[in-house]
């Protein structure tokens, strides 16, 4: 866990420190994905940045950040390596909602977060339906002569193996739900690395198992506040994500244009840069790129309206918008991406496809973070309430 005394001053958007710490991320991408190298030191750096801290109010010892400014660092962070960006999701899903209680006893949590802490979720089990807000759980407290123990098994733990503390959702001893965060060193806690996805293939994005790990009373905390649809959160995230990675495919479609020597034989100019179709496809990619950011910037907007009307009447018509917006873009956004990571290979042919390009990597991400939640039903959501002014479903990453 991070020592406060040694970490500076958390990052803000814009400062040279954060430009900085997203280039050194982008700049080791390829490598860890050559290597098959998970990001420990990526996160490490991360943890002494304090990026973590984005969200909380600078005289609170944090960066200060808007929601939409959040959104706008996730799109740079997924350019540079959308596997950090994921590894991060849960973590800044959990902040908001501490940000969002405003209660005097979150606020330990939220100083661990100011010194660079990073918090996990551990919610979803093998059993649920993906997506839904579990009415009971499989993982256990239970009381033994030794104390209350904790038992059972999360899947789909994005992040928890680099987390410092973990928020665990679990049934307590009289049978109610409860929420703990406990420290991932604890004896029993076990973060296995079995994510086994073609894509986002270091995010750890497996199983995480408690064996007989003690539970103490301060490890309760009360259960989150929870705004209507509080899915879109974590949503818009995957697509600005998404939204990164075509900024990242749009830039390497540059590189290999400029740096390419061998025009095809029946081009229309001798020096690919100076060949009008690529000059299109190209062009293609960074307005699709502009067409995702946009519409990420369009429901981020909608959500901080949301947010800030968090206990007034306008609450559920803004945070209905927010989750609108968020649908939309998401059948576009997915629609788009898919097609433009394979797009890219039109710029330079079959020797894009060597392994050393790594530029299949693009598709494979996208297409395992889109997966997340189909367009389809987002489609059908959609249509649903402009024709029958049906409201769309208040969990499942709506």
């Amino acid at each position: 866990m991070t020592d406060l005394a040694e970490a500076a001053d958390a990052v803000t958007v814009g400062s040279p420190k954060l430009r900085d710490l997203i280039a050194d991320i982008g700049a080791g991408a390829i490598g860890r994905d050559e290597r098959d190298e998970l990001p420990f030191k990526v996160i490490d750096a991360v943890k002494r940045a304090r990026l973590g801290a984005l969200r909380l109010p600078v005289e609170h010892g944090g960066g200060g950040a808007t929601l939409v400014e959040l959104y706008e660092v996730f799109i740079e962070l997924s350019a540079a390596d959308s596997n950090v960006a994921h590894i991060l999701r849960s973590h800044f899903g959990i902040v908001e909602s501490l940000l969002l209680a405003d209660r005097p006893e979150d606020q330990r949590w939220l100083d661990l977060v100011a010194r660079g802490d990073l918090i996990g979720g551990v919610a979803a089990e093998p059993e649920s339906k993906a997506g839904a807000i579990a009415e009971s759980f499989s993982t256990a407290i239970t009381e033994t002569p030794e104390g209350l123990r904790l038992n059972g098994t999360k899947h789909y733990t994005t992040g928890a193996l680099y987390m410092d503390w973990l928020t665990v959702g679990a049934t307590d001893v009289d049978g109610s739900k409860a929420r703990l965060i406990i420290p991932t060193d604890r004896d029993g806690l076990v973060r296995h690395n079995d994510w086994d996805g073609f894509g986002q293939r270091f995010t750890a994005s497996g199983t995480t198992t408690f064996d007989n790990v003690a539970v103490y009373p301060g490890d309760y905390v009360p259960a989150p506040v929870t705004p209507r649809y509080p899915s879109t959160f974590f949503h818009i995230q995957l697509s600005a994500m998404i939204a990164g990675i075509l900024r990242r495919v749009t830039s390497d479609a540059v590189d290999q244009v400029r740096n390419k020597k061998r025009a095809f034989y029946h081009a229309t100019a001798e020096v690919p840069a100076d060949d009008p179709i690529l000059h299109y496809s190209v062009g293609l990619l960074a307005s699709q790129a502009f067409a995702a950011e946009a519409m990420v910037g369009a429901a981020a907007a909608a959500l901080q309206e949301a947010y800030a009307a968090h206990g007034t009447p306008e609450e559920d018509e803004l945070s209905l918008r927010a989750s609108l917006l968020n649908a939309k873009a998401k059948v576009v956004i997915d629609e788009l991406a898919n097609r433009a990571a394979s797009e890219i290979f039109d710029v330079g042919g079959g020797s894009l496809t060597h392994r050393s390009a790594h530029l299949d990597r693009h598709w494979r991400n996208i297409r395992t973070i889109a997966a997340h939640n189909p367009k389809t039903l987002k489609a059908v959501a959609v249509g649903n309430y402009h024709v029958n002014g049906t409201p769309l479903p208040n969990q499942g990453f709506f």
